[in-house]
């Protein structure tokens, strides 16, 4: 429930994503001067960067319905017309998020649905099989993605407006931090939540799951105030450093660095190394390490940078290293 309550209602209230934002401004606009539903809207962007929350946001403007689902949880095509006939009204909006996931057949039947504002469905088989077209509400469909690639092309071009959602700056997570803090009466200053912005990987969902960790451990403390001083104590007992790694994403280096001598090494090999699941380190660690400049995936396998090394505070080998 505290995350509802601090979830942001408008574009204004919404932090970051400036230039998206602008442009989304201009569509909502257009769209309610028409008097007529947003044109159907592919959000895509690594996770945790506010899809969800914007399509909130979006319905909020507009002052819609907004109807939330997933694309695994929409296995066969009775389940799409359960929620595109019976859960929207007119200029309503369904989000589906990781939409990507959604089966081929609902998906096929997504098409009508979204150009036409119809849906076929089959009743029955063989030859006593007939056809029922269901008329729907004009609704607007926004899409999530953290995998655009995995989107087909005739998904794709259905959408009228597709938008990347970027990574946060520190100061943006810390004004998100400043206004969750704001919102939940805890004081905290200024200084202290750009450390937990500079810790968040440019992901708000990051920081303010950091910003109620630091709150646990000041309150238990008995402060009354979150400084910076009390919120780099905090965020040292997470296992967190200054560039917000933690302690896995430590051991990937010094695995790469201490064992196999910077690289290049496979990703099989790195992850028995590591007793991690591949897909793991490829999904969850790897990214935010590359971005970062401490890890480099090359043909031949992955390979510990210079920069890599002076951060965890080794010398760097003699001879050449692939720089960041």
């Amino acid at each position: 429930m505290e995350d509802l309550a601090l979830r942001p209602k408008t574009l204004d209230e919404y932090i970051g994503q400036e230039r998206l934002k602008q442009k989304l401004r201009v569509y909502l606009e257009a769209a309610k001067a028409r008097k007529e539903p947003l044109e159907h809207l592919l959000l895509f962007g690594p996770p945790g960067l506010g899809k969800t929350t914007l399509a909130h946001v979006i319905a909020h403007e507009l002052g819609v319905n907004l109807r939330v689902t997933s694309g695994p949880a929409i296995e066969k095509p009775g389940d799409l017309a359960a929620i595109l006939a019976n859960s929207l009204e007119e200029g309503d909006i369904l989000f589906i998020d990781e939409i990507h996931r959604l089966s081929r057949q609902a998906e096929e039947h997504l098409y009508p649905a979204m150009e036409d504002f119809v849906m076929d469905i089959v009743i029955g088989q063989g030859p006593a099989a007939r056809t029922i077209r269901l008329e729907l509400p004009r609704f607007a469909l926004i899409g999530a993605t953290t995998r655009p690639g995995l989107i087909t092309a005739p998904l794709l071009s259905r959408f009228g407006i597709v938008e990347h959602l970027e990574y946060y700056t520190p100061e943006e997570l810390a004004q998100g931090v400043m206004r969750d803090a704001r919102l939940l009466g805890v004081r905290i200053t200024e200084e202290a939540a750009l450390e937990i912005g500079r810790r968040s990987r440019g992901t708000m969902r990051v920081a303010k799951r950091l910003f109620r960790r630091v709150r646990d451990f000041a309150q238990v403390e008995g402060e009354e105030v979150i400084t910076r001083e009390r919120a780099l104590e905090a965020l040292a007992a997470l296992g967190l450093d200054e560039l917000g790694l933690e302690k896995r994403d430590r051991e990937i280096l010094e695995v790469l660095i201490l064992r196999f001598g910077a690289g290049p090494v496979g990703l099989a090999t790195l992850a028995t190394a590591l007793s991690e699941d591949p897909g793991t380190l490829e999904e969850v660690h790897e990214p935010y390490l590359i971005r970062q400049g401490l890890l480099k995936r090359t043909p031949r396998g992955r390979v510990a940078t210079e920069l890599a090394y002076r951060h965890l505070g080794y010398p760097p080998p003699v001879g050449p290293l692939l720089e960041p």
